[in-house]
């Protein structure tokens, strides 16, 4: 029977949401949620009852910081998740030790499941250990039977370390059936180079414990019944029964968490890799071209995306202009970004229409990748002896025409879905648009928009286009440049969190 699971979803893109949901209900839960953008949705939505809290880090008028301390501010334990297309690491920490108890890149959600078990697991247990506290001032026989429910192993000791109660949970932590603790001695649940250590040795606690006194939770190794040794958490606590000392242990099996943390580690090598996989896929020069000014740059972030950009030989003098981006970071963004730039490559030499071109494309590239990950992309064709150009948007973020003013004189919506979603899909090529002297075309990816000061206020679309408003009477390349010490200024010390990457074209 599936189990019932209240989401509540802090984001501002339906096809996030839809792609979160859809996961959810594959795991096998029966799903009440809710969508919520603002501050004012969160706080009424806050009245209500929830299991769970899937959090973007970055909304329009609303953060993933903000929302948490609306949450801390109810008083109530509930998972907070962030699942961010845009964030680094550092940014990441800090989420954590302000109270979120996870949080995974968008372009990675095979965690996402597993994430959801252990944190719906952590806060029962959280919620099973307040209930046990409290319990243990009113009578050891009620503290006894709600240690009978914990998830976490619990341990009653003497001042001799002679265990007087173990819970059930002892069984599935370390192999033990409960009864057969009870009379030993509390140390056979670590190897004995340990009982003496700041580790969380038990010896060493004993020696030093007084009524009252209580030691905060730490890391140390738990001995299983059959000799195996893995790490748990020890929190310790001395009680008084009846004029008597007594001492209990909550032992947490956190195999899983820090089999997490070396993960985090192996995706740092992933993204040095995929950083020099992107640096040598991209062009080197741009096209030349009588009558234009082609430029295009991609500046990438510490914790590598799948950002890409390239020029294409098409058909009947035309030069393909390409922008994308694939979801997620590391290595396995970049070589989905190198996919994307073979297959563009090899069709763009026997095909003159770029919707055609994309179509192609994506019947492959669904076919490779899984349903958490595809690419936005946008696909100019650029006729330059006629000075015309047709486009093709991806599911990405709009292209700009400036106009010798600096006015927009076009703005170049998306007009299909993202590439890998369906393998059915067909993307057709825009109407020709005339180009003129003293016109200019932009193309950028997401990163610019998104960028967050550390004021905590996002660049925006405005700000970019005031950019290069400004600097349309210098070169292309100088144009991309202006953009990138504009993004510079704005975020000052703050890592870069997304790849950044622009394409101008001045029509000369």
């Amino acid at each position: 029977m599936a189990m019932r699971l209240r989401v509540l979803l802090i984001e501002d893109s339906d096809f996030d949401a839809t792609l979160l949901v859809r996961i959810l209900g594959k795991g096998g839960y029966d799903l009440e949620h809710e969508r919520v953008e603002t501050g004012a949705e969160l706080e009424k939505a806050l009245e209500r009852e929830w299991d769970l809290i899937i959090a973007d880090y970055n909304l329009p008028q609303f953060s993933a910081p903000d929302a948490l301390e609306m949450v801390k501010n109810t008083g109530r334990d509930i998972p907070f998740i962030i699942v961010s297309g845009a964030i680094g690491e550092t940014t990441a920490v800090s989420a954590m030790k302000a109270g979120a108890h996870d949080y995974l890149m968008k372009g990675n959600l095979a965690r996402l499941l597993p994430v959801i078990e252990r944190e719906l697991r952590e806060a029962k247990n959280r919620e099973g250990r307040r209930v046990t506290k409290e319990a243990l001032r009113e009578s050891e026989l009620r503290y006894r039977l709600l240690w009978e429910t914990a998830t976490d192993a619990v341990v009653l000791f003497d001042q001799h370390g002679r265990i007087d109660f173990a819970n059930p949970a002892v069984r599935e932590i370390f192999g033990y059936e409960p009864e057969e603790l009870v009379g030993k001695e509390v140390f056979i649940l670590q190897p004995e180079e340990v009982h003496w250590s700041n580790r969380g040795g038990l010896k060493r606690y004993l020696k030093s414990g007084a009524p009252g006194r209580k030691w905060r939770a730490r890391e140390t190794v738990g001995l299983k019944k059959d000799g195996s040794e893995f790490p748990v958490e020890a929190a310790y606590s001395n009680m008084q029964v009846a004029a008597k000392s007594w001492f209990v242990v909550f032992l947490r099996d956190i195999t899983e968490r820090k089999r997490a943390e070396k993960e985090l580690q192996e995706n740092q090598e992933q993204f040095r890799v995929a950083r020099e996989i992107q640096q040598h896929l991209f062009p080197k020069n741009a096209p030349h071209c009588n009558g234009f000014d082609i430029a295009g740059r991609s500046f990438p972030a510490e914790a590598t995306g799948g950002d890409y950009f390239d020029f294409l030989t098409m058909l009947e003098d035309c030069i393909g202009i390409v922008t994308g981006d694939v979801t997620g970071h590391g290595l396995g963004p970049a070589l989905l970004m190198a996919e994307t730039r073979a297959y563009l490559r090899i069709l763009a030499k026997t095909n003159s229409d770029a919707g055609v071109i994309l179509t192609k494309a994506n019947r492959v590239l669904a076919e490779d990748v899984g349903y958490e990950r595809y690419v936005t992309l946008f696909l100019v064709r650029l006729d330059a002896p006629h000075r015309k150009v047709a486009y093709v948007n991806a599911g990405h973020i709009p292209g700009y025409i400036f106009g010798p003013s600096g006015e927009v004189v076009a703005t170049l919506k998306r007009t299909g879905v993202p590439l890998g979603l369906r393998p059915d899909t067909v993307y057709n090529e825009s109407p020709e648009i005339e180009l003129s002297p003293g016109q200019l075309f932009l193309l950028i990816t997401d990163g610019f928009e998104e960028a967050i000061s550390p004021s905590e206020e996002m660049f925006g679309n405005d700000r970019v286009l005031d950019v290069v408003k400004k600097a349309r009477e210098r070169s292309a390349s100088e144009i991309v440049q202006a953009l990138y010490e504009s993004f510079k200024n704005f975020t000052g010390s703050a890592p870069q969190l997304d790849d950044l990457t622009a394409i101008v074209i001045k029509v000369k």
